[in-house]
């Protein structure tokens, strides 16, 4: 078997899905646990709690869905609109992109002799070439079209099950001091777990990424549960 039979690259393909899943599980585990944190320190009815965090989650995994899907459709529109622009300049002022593509090339160490067969084999299929002026020039990847409703799903239902994680004690605890207290402990290791599993999947140092998590999640009760107790 030669060596590029036996070499099998392996890479993280699914940077969109995970980032969604980390917008939505930050947000939904953060905010209602600060917001009942909040309420603990001031309401003596925990049933007002859940009634506020179960609201909270509600508009919240809307808004965030609704901003996932306007990021993605904007990044579509982008593409289209920097792709009709580039595919009119292909054809309008030829002499100039062919320039910009040896400089593209140039930067990549292909010398104007080398560079030459390959400009003149863009210039036969217009096509391509937008392609490659959108890839190695602007810089842009063409966006899946249905990424905006995926998106939207994705935000929506993280920040819900992240929602739900801190205000379960709530739920079947009747004392709010108690349940906080829980909620806490829950929502800490949950937290743990999600920065140890985001720094796996990105690269990121597991230990970092728990223990910057958990920060993030502590600074935000700890200021929410402060600033309840200084406005009581």
């Amino acid at each position: 078997m030669s060596d590029a039979e036996q070499h099998i690259e392996s890479h993280f393909t699914a940077a969109e899905a995970v980032r969604d899943a980390v917008i939505g599980l930050s947000d939904g585990l953060t905010v209602p646990f600060a917001l009942a944190a909040g309420l603990a320190a001031t309401v003596g009815s925990v049933s007002v709690i859940v009634v506020a965090g179960l609201a909270e989650i509600a508009a919240g995994s809307i808004a965030m869905g609704l901003g996932g899907y306007l990021a993605a459709r904007g990044d579509v529109e982008h593409y289209e609109a920097e792709r009709k622009r580039e595919a009119e300049e292909v054809l309008e002022v030829p002499s100039e992109e062919e320039w910009e593509v040896e400089e593209i090339l140039r930067g990549y160490g292909v010398s104007q002799d080398e560079a030459a067969p390959i400009v003149a084999a863009l210039r036969r299929n217009p096509e391509r070439w937008t392609d490659f002026m959108m890839r190695f020039e602007l810089g842009l990847e063409k966006p899946d079209p249905k990424r905006a409703h995926r998106s939207a799903f994705t935000i929506a239902l993280s920040y819900i099950l992240g929602g739900l994680i801190p205000l379960l004690p709530y739920m079947f605890i009747q004392t709010p001091i108690r349940a906080l207290i829980i909620s806490i402990l829950t929502t800490m290791l949950a937290l743990g777990v999600f920065g140890a599993v985001k720094g796996h999947l990105t690269g990121v140092p597991v230990l970092a990424g728990t223990l910057k998590t958990i920060l993030i999640g502590a600074i935000a009760a700890a200021a929410a549960f402060l600033i309840a107790r200084i406005i009581s």
